[in-house]
């Protein structure tokens, strides 16, 4: 398939690229989906959490009264859940959230993400770019001129791109990220996926090599 080109002043330069089918037009899997985002977001938790439990709250262990004759239930140390200041029953312990995907399957999760885009023109290709100093201001007039000043858009590069990155680092509705790092979390996020040239072409090539 073929997509238009455009430049950063959101004009048609008249030029295209093919793309291959495998890329943008895969059958989605919105299980597989589920799965990568849901890792994307397990990934994200710290696992810090802590309570203290009966054994690790600050108290006496002296048994508060005798067993038995006193006509009421028994009871054992301050320190008891039921007591009020006691240790949590069941309490939250550090513990690692990540767990693993194949990685065919995180392929396929991002390919289905990228088809879902393309189905509902939510990708976008402009010629290579760069500014010549980090200015919000620059990447501001580059999603007025595209048209994206009020979604969420993603912006896919080929490489690192400090200038680009820290331009876009001010504006909530705008993130950058480059073809190695690409996820599915922030394809399904945005609402709109603005690839430059050369980012598509790696994909490309990268993707139909490893559906060959």
């Amino acid at each position: 398939m073929e997509l238009k080109i455009y430049n950063i002043k959101g004009e048609d330069t008249g030029r295209t690229i093919v793309i291959s089918d495998s890329l943008l037009q895969t059958e989605p899997n919105d299980h597989v989906l589920w799965l990568a985002v849901k890792q994307y977001l397990a990934d994200q938790r710290q696992g810090t959490h802590k309570a203290k439990e009966r054994s690790e709250v600050s108290g006496s262990t002296r048994k508060l009264k005798r067993q038995k004759g006193t006509g009421g239930a028994r009871a054992g140390d301050i320190n008891s859940p039921v007591m009020i200041g006691g240790g949590r029953v069941f309490g939250p312990r550090p513990r690692d959230y990540r767990f693993k995907l194949n990685k065919k399957v995180k392929t396929l999760a991002r390919l289905s993400a990228l088809s879902y885009k393309n189905k509902e023109n939510q990708i976008k290709v402009v010629e290579d770019f760069t500014f010549e100093a980090p200015k919000t201001k620059s990447m501001v007039q580059v999603l007025n001129s595209l048209q994206l000043a009020d979604k969420k858009s993603l912006f896919v590069l080929p490489a690192i791109d400090q200038k680009v990155t820290l331009s876009a680092r001010n504006i909530k509705s705008v993130r950058c990220t480059n073809v190695q790092t690409i996820n599915t979390y922030e394809l399904m996020y945005s609402n709109a996926v603005v690839f430059t040239e050369s980012a598509l072409n790696e994909m490309n090539a990268a993707y139909t090599n490893a559906n060959a």
